[in-house]
Formats: structure tokens, sequence, C-alpha cells
């Protein structure tokens, strides 16, 4: 688990590692044990906490104030009740003013998937079927053949047209292959399974918002 330092500053301090590699039975085994550990959920809270915090602070396009409107969810993936409980809201704002609905970034959900990012990140990883603890992963999560077919069809395709992988897909070196989404794109970042799939999350969660301001150049 990313530990030590602002949530915010792990957000911007991501080393890119330039090895071709999908995730071994080792890495998949790693990144299971972290979805058995609290800290790491509670972690992702308080990632999600502070980006609402940023996004509140820079309040309504009118000028208003955002008010905290959290919206409920119902995550599957989720190892015990409370963290569950924990999970059971989006964080999100009204304006004071024109009432209009500002959502923060998140490192929780990916869009209105009903299960957590970690989940869609780890069982996309590699096909079930070509790997027996990504088998077993999707298969304590519950995760359905055809869910796990779809995820995978949106990393291949519609995940490759976001504006997200548009602007920042040649800053992989070698590429990041298609067929080898979401696994090769896990590799490229440091650290242990843990630490890794912490980067990946933060990097994807532009995506889990509507607009989003995005670095110029590809």
């Amino acid at each position: 688990m990313v530990e030590g330092g602002s949530p915010s500053g792990n957000l911007n301090k991501r080393t890119l590692r330039g090895s071709l590699w999908l995730p071994s039975l080792e890495t998949v085994q790693v990144c299971h044990v972290e979805l058995q550990r609290s800290q790491f959920f509670l972690f992702l809270i308080r990632l999600d906490e502070e980006l609402a915090a940023q996004a509140q602070g820079a309040g309504c396009p009118c000028g208003g104030v955002l008010h905290r409107a959290n919206y409920p969810r119902k995550p599957r993936g989720c190892p015990s009740a409370a963290l569950r409980d924990a999970f059971s809201s989006r964080l999100s704002f009204c304006c004071s003013r024109c009432r209009r609905r500002t959502t923060s970034m998140s490192v929780r959900f990916l869009g209105r998937r009903v299960y957590l990012g970690l989940v869609v990140v780890l069982c996309s990883a590699r096909h079930a079927g070509q790997n027996t603890a990504a088998a077993r992963l999707c298969e304590a999560l519950a995760v359905p053949l055809r869910t796990l077919t779809r995820w995978r069809r949106w990393w291949r395709e519609d995940f490759m047209q976001t504006p997200l992988w548009q602007a920042m897909c040649a800053r992989f070196m070698p590429p990041v292959s298609a067929q080898g989404l979401p696994g090769e794109l896990l590799a490229r970042f440091a650290g242990d399974g843990g630490q890794a799939l912490a980067r990946l999350l933060c990097f994807l969660a532009p995506i889990t918002v509507r607009a989003a301001t995005l670095p110029e150049g590809r």
C-alpha cells in the first residue's frame, strides 16, 4: 500500500516502468491480498476525500458555493460489510446558486459500474480462463463471465478512445497494446502489487467524471 505523504502528492508522483509485461500469477495474488486488507480500502477513501475537497474548493463555474450532496452506491467487491457501508456513497456536491451538481474524481469507483474500480482492473487484467489466480479472484467476487467479457471489451475499445488515454498514451514507451489492457498498463507503475494498483487508480481518476482537464500533448 502507498503510505506516507498526502494523497494529492501521490497522485502526481507516478513512476512509469518501460518494461513490457503482463501480470504474473504472483502479481495477481499480491493484488488479491490487498483486497483482504482494510487499510488499502481506507487509503482509497482518504484519496477520494481529498479529491472531493479539491473539487469543493474550486467552487461552481457560476461562482456559487458547493455543498455536499452525496448520492448512494451499492458497491460490489468489498471484503466486509463495514467497508461496504463506507463505500456506500459517491462524493458529490450541489451548487447553492444554480443547483448544478459537481461530482469529484474518484479512485474507488470506475464510472457507474457496480463493482469497485480495483475489481474491474484486477479481474480484467487477464481473462479468467487464462490465469487460475484471476479465475479464483473473479469467482470469489462473484463476477459473471459476461460481465468480465464486457469489461475487457471496454478496455480494448472504449477506453482507448477516452480523452485521458488519447492525451497520455504516448508517454508510455514502449506503447501499451490494446490487447494488453489493463494488465500491461498496471505493469508500468512502480511498486509492489498494492502500490502499483493505487497509482493506476489515480491515473484513471479523470475518466470517472464527465469532464476533466487533462495535460496538454500526447
